[in-house]
């Protein structure tokens, strides 16, 4: 039997054999590496040509076993339309939402976090009142002669007896607006109470406990509380049974030297205040043009002529915004 540990045994492995696989190949330098590498990139090497072996076989579409049928798309189309139709009848019908709010409960109530907005104060046409800041409540009395300006205020204590011009005094109402007529002799408040004459704590002439001239607890020459004359209270605003002003006549406005040499045009916007009496009065700039000309559009807003607003049948001071235009012809 053959040795096959022997030397000289072709079979027998070589020891420097063994001990060379163990030991790691030498492995080239880093500038030999990178020289490489950018040679093969400048100039790649040519590579033979790819041997396909292998050849795509037709293969028949499964889709194409079955064909389009219209039959089954019209039959699909009429059931999905059928189920849409019924989702929006039913949750369309009360019955069904008033179960859904019934059954949806919110995570959190926010009722406490929406904003509330306070209580608009019912805006009172028209008044006035006055004093000269007596100690005592103004007196029960008669009212003067309603008229649209006042010359003198009443007074139901006459501090001044023998007067340089005799006036009978007034109030600013319009003379065809119903006053409370109470028979008396001397000038007082007809809503107060019984009492030593006085004029009252008010202020600026007049009876009562406001300022103006007027009489009662507003502000103005007219009568009742709120300010700005007549009988009531404050300025109306449109709306809540308030209607609106309408013009009746209007003047253009003239063009001011300054505007018309810079050839300026433009809108001026005045708030103005429309009287029982169909005038505008307390007229007011809203946007401004400059060059003399808002003075223009106030002084031919006052010319204007409306139809006053009415609340209940009666024509009250109602407040409106008014745009008079100025163009060069």
């Amino acid at each position: 039997m053959a040795d096959l540990s022997h030397p000289t045994n072709p079979l027998s492995p070589d020891p420097e054999d063994h001990l060379a696989r163990m030991l790691v190949p030498e492995q080239p330098s880093w500038f030999q590496s990178l020289y490489e590498d950018i040679r093969e990139v400048i100039s790649p090497p040519k590579l033979p040509p790819l041997q396909v072996s292998s050849k795509p076989v037709p293969v028949k579409d499964i889709w194409g076993l079955y064909g389009r049928q219209k039959k089954s798309w019209y039959m699909s189309l009429a059931g999905q339309s059928f189920v849409v139709l019924l989702l929006f009848t039913v949750f369309s019908a009360k019955v069904v939402q008033e179960k859904v709010k019934e059954v949806v409960t919110p995570l959190f109530d926010v009722a406490p976090y929406q904003p509330k907005m306070a209580p608009k104060k019912e805006a009172m046409g028209g008044g006035g009142g006055g004093g000269d800041r007596s100690p005592l409540p103004a007196s029960k009395g008669k009212l003067p002669k309603p008229a649209l300006r006042q010359f003198t205020p009443p007074s139901a204590v006459v501090t001044n007896p023998n007067p340089k011009l005799t006036m009978d005094p007034s109030i600013i109402v319009p003379p065809d607006v119903p006053l409370p007529n109470v028979n008396m002799a001397q000038y007082g408040d007809p809503l107060a109470k019984l009492g030593p004459a006085s004029n009252g704590p008010g202020s600026g002439g007049g009876i009562g406990s406001g300022s103006g001239g007027g009489v009662g607890p507003g502000k103005g020459g007219g009568f009742g509380p709120g300010e700005g004359g007549g009988v009531g209270g404050g300025v109306y605003k449109v709306g809540g049974g308030v209607t609106a002003p309408s013009l009746l006549y209007k003047v253009e406005p003239e063009y001011s030297e300054e505007a018309r040499k810079a050839k300026y045009q433009g809108v001026v916007v005045l708030y103005v205040e429309v009287d029982p009496n169909g005038k505008a009065v307390n007229p007011r700039v809203v946007r401004s043009l400059g060059l003399g000309l808002d003075e223009k559009a106030i002084e031919a807003v006052r010319k204007w002529k409306f139809r006053p607003g009415y609340k209940d049948g009666k024509a009250v001071t109602v407040a409106a915004t008014i745009e008079v235009n100025f163009r060069l012809l």
